[in-house]
């Protein structure tokens, strides 16, 4: 035997080498280890978000989408669960590329069936319905749009949309947005105010009530939720926001300085002085009227803000982003009265005297 089997220590040099081929050995099963919870996990991203949830959504990829674009937008409409994974998903089979257009997806699909029918397009893309709800439109005559459109019974859809245990189920998916303030005493329909306007996209699919009206109220919770900051300072819950939105929304025109109604709503509220907006005596009544005539000013109704004071107890039309922003950003003044004259223009006054004078030149 030969001095050079041991090490100074005394043991053999071979020991060495075997502690070394040992932890050689661990690290490569702990690598693989990793690698196989990596895979495993990959794996797991790539299968559907729930199983059980085959309600179709409508996707619509516009023309020059890159993957971060596609991927953000199945995320948000909960599609996919990471975006990451569907971008190393679609490189590592680039076998086509993603094709823009509208389509038809569950969350029971998950990234590989999503990225196959992407890059197949064709069959798989769907004809849209565009369905347009204009600013100031009321809860009766969404009702009828929406059954025009997709030929239903509309004394139904209006039922069905003033219908308590349909509304409870919405609010639990817009808990922040659809309160109980919704049935407060003396509403007429809860969800009045609550359909943001604007033109929305439909699959040729035959569409619940539920998957019609989501997006509507989608776009009010994306709408609010960038101006919460506002909504605290002026201590507004959402509903008594939409409610001062719907009332400079209906008194609004073309031309009008929505800031400046605004401005003179804040201002009586502020003095304890009635609202005495007609378009609200107008709801109140349930009808449309060339012109409000005194005896319909004592209409006794939460709603008419002649009869009461303060805000009515609900919105009473669906208000735009323009009359949203008002409400949330009132100009400073010291109006108290307002006027339209034959041409639209808005003539804001300080004193009854004043709005009366301006009343005999411009109204008669």
């Amino acid at each position: 035997m030969n001095f050079t089997d041991f090490d100074k220590s005394g043991f053999k040099n071979s020991n060495k080498k075997g502690r070394g081929m040992r932890i050689f050995i661990y690290l490569l099963i702990a690598l693989a280890v990793v690698v196989g919870a990596v895979f495993v996990s990959y794996k797991s991203m790539l299968k559907p978000v729930n199983s059980s949830n085959k309600q179709i959504k409508l996707v619509t990829i516009p023309v020059g989408s890159s993957v971060d674009d596609i991927a953000s937008i199945f995320k948000e409409k909960n599609l996919i669960k990471n975006t990451s994974i569907f971008k190393l998903y679609v490189k590592l089979h680039n076998n086509a590329s993603l094709k823009s257009g509208n389509y038809h997806f569950s969350e029971t699909q998950g990234v590989v069936t999503i990225v196959n029918h992407l890059q197949v397009g064709g069959k798989y893309q769907v004809a849209v319905k565009d369905v347009m709800i204009p600013e100031g439109t009321q809860i009766k005559e969404i009702a009828a749009i929406i059954a025009k459109e997709f030929n239903l019974d509309e004394a139904t859809v209006l039922k069905q949309m003033n219908d308590k245990t349909f509304i409870q189920g919405l609010q639990k998916k817009f808990p922040q947005l659809l309160t109980n303030e919704m049935f407060k005493p003396g509403i007429r329909y809860p969800l009045e105010g609550y359909l943001y306007p604007s033109t929305y996209m439909y699959g040729d699919f035959t569409p619940s009530l539920e998957q019609i009206i989501t997006p509507m109220l989608n776009e009010t919770v994306k709408v609010l939720d960038q101006y919460k900051e506002e909504m605290s300072n002026l201590k507004l819950t959402p509903h008594q926001t939409l409610t001062m939105a719907s009332l400079i929304e209906e008194e609004a025109t073309g031309t009008t300085d929505r800031k400046l109604i605004s401005s003179v709503f804040y201002n009586r509220l502020k003095i304890g002085m009635p609202l005495q907006t007609d378009p609200t005596v107008l709801y109140a009544l349930g009808k449309h009227k060339e012109r409000v005539l005194y005896k319909d000013l004592k209409v006794k109704s939460p709603y008419n803000t002649y009869y009461i004071k303060g805000l009515p107890v609900g919105p009473i039309a669906s208000a735009g982003v323009d009359s949203i922003i008002a409400a949330l950003e009132p100009a400073k003044s010291d109006y108290l009265y307002f006027l339209a004259d034959k041409t639209g223009k808005v003539i804001f006054t300080k004193t009854l005297e004043q709005h009366n004078t301006e009343k005999e030149k411009h109204i008669k």
